[in-house]
């Protein structure tokens, strides 16, 4: 697969037109929905679509959710999500969270996000409502510096774990790649001056990561990383994941049959629910034909359809890529807020103002 098939629909002002028609819709990589737009995707969830902008050639396209089946979320702080679970539930109750948990607050890296104990609690509270299996930990990136040593990191990893490991099943994980991403320039602005992993400091992060991992009771995984890290116990994340999918929505026989979910026969009993779950697996044959073309070559992802905006969001992380320009973040969320329930995020027409 390469793009999502288009129907027709009617938007609010009764104009038809083509839209994509997305099953797993990304809710987003490019800016945290849950954190700022969260009232703006369910009433857009109630319109039925959304008009999104191509952020490379700026060309417009409608994106609508009749056969949406599933949704994975992406935040930093989904408190504000909390409030709409329940309506959620209702429209769509397929969905889990990318949630990325960093301590960064000494070296005021995430400078906007709320603090740490703060977003310790909202983790616990999402679990507690959604399920463990459904609130996935990323510590991501971990990052380098001349006052943040590699020891250092592990210690900031081992306290976050030692707090929400029993509430999650997965740990993700990343090294900062400064020289792939050039847009990373703002860790410099900020003050922060990062540096890469050499492979041995790489090897030995994983180990540790590996050891508390097995510990806590989780998998531990990377997003993205080329490098093979199986012996330590860490495999490669597939963050829009089949298996994932399979395994907490496999009552969705459409969902099922998208991805190409099968069910293995085999003496049930006395085996635990969750044995039950993990009978619904995707073959590496299927998983290949479902990947998203658009994503990095180590990326695991199966395709969805990104739904967010760049430059749009507020807590401007001193590594992010999605914003490009600090200034135009700020300003499309103050437009935003003037129009908070208007077809894009920004309540913009104008690709100018939202990429420039």
């Amino acid at each position: 697969m390469t793009s999502w098939r288009k129907e027709e629909i009617e938007i609010a002002d009764g104009t038809k037109v083509l839209a994509q028609m997305p099953v797993i819709v990304s809710a987003s990589r490019s800016t945290d929905i849950p954190a700022f737009y969260s009232d703006w995707f369910m009433e857009r969830l109630e319109a039925g679509y959304v008009k999104w902008f191509n952020p490379f050639n700026g060309v417009p396209l409608y994106v609508g959710f009749k056969k949406m089946r599933c949704v994975v979320f992406w935040s930093k702080n989904p408190r504000p999500m909390l409030a709409h679970l329940d309506a959620l539930d209702a429209i769509c109750p397929n969905y889990y969270f990318q949630f990325t948990l960093n301590d960064y607050d000494a070296e005021r890296i995430e400078p906007r996000v709320p603090p740490l104990d703060e977003r310790v609690e909202t983790f616990k509270r999402l679990s507690e409502r959604v399920g463990k299996d459904r609130v996935v930990w990323r510590f991501d990136p971990l990052i380098l510096t001349e006052k943040l040593s590699v020891s250092d990191i592990l210690a900031k990893v081992e306290r976050l774990g030692d707090q929400v490991a029993q509430y999650t099943s997965r740990l993700v994980f990343s090294f900062i790649d400064i020289n792939a991403y050039k847009k990373v320039g703002g860790l410099k602005k900020g003050g922060v001056n990062a540096r890469e992993f050499t492979p041995d400091e790489m090897c030995a992060v994983a180990q540790r990561i590996g050891e508390l991992a097995k510990g806590w009771g989780v998998t531990a995984a990377t997003c993205g990383e080329i490098k093979d890290l199986d012996q330590y116990g860490v495999e490669h994340n597939r963050c829009i994941d089949d298996r994932l999918i399979a395994k907490c929505f496999h009552r969705d026989a459409g969902l099922m049959k998208f991805i190409g979910a099968q069910f293995v026969q085999g003496d049930m009993f006395g085996a635990t629910e969750e044995e039950r779950h993990d009978r619904w697996v995707v073959s590496d044959d299927v998983h290949a034909k479902h990947k998203d073309s658009g994503q990095r070559l180590a990326c695991g992802c199966i395709m969805s359809k990104d739904i967010g905006e760049y430059n749009t969001c507020p807590h401007l992380c001193h590594y992010c890529y999605a914003n490009t320009n600090n200034a135009t973040a700020q300003a499309n969320w103050k437009r935003h807020c003037t129009c908070p329930y208007a077809e894009t995020i920004t309540g913009n027409t104008s690709v100018e103002a939202r990429y420039a």
